[in-house]
Order: C-alpha cells, then structure tokens, then sequence
C-alpha cells in the first residue's frame, strides 16, 4: 500500500519551472531516497508533499490525505526536518519543544516524556532548560529531529539528517531512521551522503528538475551498467574498435582490461558483437559494481547532455 503518491507534479515560480511531470510512490515502512544536485528541485518537492507549497498542476496523496484537502491534517500526518533547524534561539530546548507540541494540540505529559526519551538518546538529556543559542550546530540539528518526531507523524520527509554531526551521533540517527521504518512509518531522506542513502534507502529517485530515475539501488545500476572485458592483447585498442559505432558508451583501458560504461540502450551483447566484429580475442565478459555516486553522476550528467 501506497503512503505517498506523486502523479504528474509540477512547480513553476514565474519562468522558472522547479520541478516537472514527477511520478513515484513510496510504499508504508519505506525509507525512500530524493537525490538530486543543488536546485534540481528536492526541497520544493518536499515542501509540496508536507503543505508548505502549492503545485502549479498534478496531483499527489500523502498519509491518505490529497494536496489540495484538509492542510491541517496533512501537517498532523507529515514530520519534516528542513536543512536549517529554524529554532528559536532564545527559548530553551524544553521551550522550542512545547511550543511546537501546542501547535499541534498535544503538549501533555505523555508528548513531553517521550521528547525528554528522545533527548536523552540524541544525548541532549540534561540540556532541555539550555537555550538553543548555545547549542552547536549539531545538537540543533538533533534538537530539530526531534521536534519532527514529537507529534508521532505516519510520514517523515528528512533534509540532510545528519549533516554536522559526529559520527556517534550521525549513528544514532541512522539507527532512528531504520527503527521508524520498522514500525511503519514512511521516511523521505534527502541526501549527498550516498553511503547513508544506500545504507538506509530501499529505493531511490533521481531528480533534476524531472524525474531521471527511480527504482532501488541494484536497478539503477543495471540502468546504467559497467562492464570488464578482458581482452588478449591491448584493451586500449579494443577500446578503439568500438569507436563511434556506440557513441553514449564511455571505455577506459587499463592493460588487457577494458572497462566499458553501458548507455543509450547499448547491451553487453553489442559490445561484445562490436569487438568480436573487430577480431578482438575476448577471455572474459564480468558484470562490474558501481558505487552509486558513480551512477548518480552517470544519471544527472547524462541528463545535461540531453539538455544541450
């Protein structure tokens, strides 16, 4: 079952257009990964699907609720952490907490036992009558995870969660994330940590301005394959017989191995025809791991290519 449900979603500011034509689904219990470079549109699709913005056309459902329903229960089904924690700096820890926790009708004991829970694993425990001008920028950023959580959303929509963290703490968060998500709730987690995204993430998209991509990490790598070839003699000069026949293909030679970055519908068999084509002698054909930043690049660079 769908929590979230994008369809055909667009955002223009003026000229601009930000985003356009996104369609994904995120599953209930799934930690779902939004990447994109600066200005490729994130922030203002998270800002759609948790109410702060209205799309300019298209049409999305988040925890039950459509974008243009009832925007207060949207907001009391939806989490979100933005890239800035946005806390008042001269109300203490407890205060910025109960504030936000009577905006949403819910400062009882129970609500502020389970903030001081969470304070006290983020260790911020001790800290709740300190002001948040005298908190670092990584206790604010744990401060405003917290504060994200304290209303129990369905859904959470997470911008960089661990940035300026130490590693203890970035640890901590990921082990939330992965809790969270356990217990069923949906998690939107925008992030350049790609190590953090394939750890946490069951699926991701690729966003830039348009939607580039989406489907879990083993997919996406299929997408845009790398493949060894080894080869008797030069792989510098098998690299050269494949030549412009297959122009999105990218090869790198090192000795008798010849790497080849798979494109534009280009298949490992018509590599290999290519090259046996050439009277290249071939030992061995081996299905190659990509990293993910490695795809990430291959899938937004690819998509300046098409622009121009």
């Amino acid at each position: 079952m769908s929590r979230i449900e994008v369809r055909s979603l667009c955002k223009n500011f003026g000229p601009r257009t930000a985003v356009e034509g996104l369609d994904f689904d995120v599953a209930a219990g799934e930690v779902f990964g939004l990447l994109g470079p600066n200005g490729a549109g994130k922030t203002t699709t998270v800002r759609i699907l948790t109410g702060l913005l209205r799309p300019t056309s298209g049409q999305a459902t988040v925890c039950g609720v459509p974008l243009d329903g009832d925007g207060e229960m949207l907001r009391s089904r939806v989490g979100l952490l933005t890239e800035q924690p946005g806390l008042y700096d001269r109300l203490t820890a407890r205060e910025n907490l109960r504030f936000f926790l009577k905006l949403h009708h819910r400062d009882t004991p129970d609500s502020w036992e389970a903030a001081r829970r969470w304070m006290q694993r983020f260790g911020l425990g001790g800290r709740e009558d300190d002001k948040c001008g005298n908190f670092s920028k990584g206790m604010r950023q744990k401060l405003a995870l917290i504060r994200a959580l304290l209303h129990d959303p369905q859904a959470l929509f997470l911008d960089e969660p661990t940035s300026g963290l130490d590693p203890e703490s970035a640890r901590a968060v990921r082990e939330a994330v992965g809790e969270l998500a356990a217990e069923g709730r949906t998690v939107v987690l925008c992030s350049h940590n790609m190590a953090e995204v394939e750890r946490l993430c069951a699926r991701v998209a690729v966003v830039k301005g348009r939607l580039l991509a989406v489907g879990t990490v083993p997919e996406l790598r299929r997408q845009t394959g790398l493949v060894e070839i080894h080869v008797e003699g030069s792989a510098g000069a098998a690299g050269e017989a494949l030549g412009p026949v297959v122009p999105p293909c990218v090869w790198v030679a090192e000795g008798h191995v010849l790497r080849v970055t798979l494109a534009g519908g280009v298949s490992i068999p018509d590599v290999v025809a290519l090259l046996a084509g050439s009277r290249v002698r071939i030992h061995a054909v081996l299905p190659a791991q990509r990293a993910l930043e490695d795809v990430y690049l291959e899938l937004t660079r690819g998509s300046e290519t098409e622009a121009t």
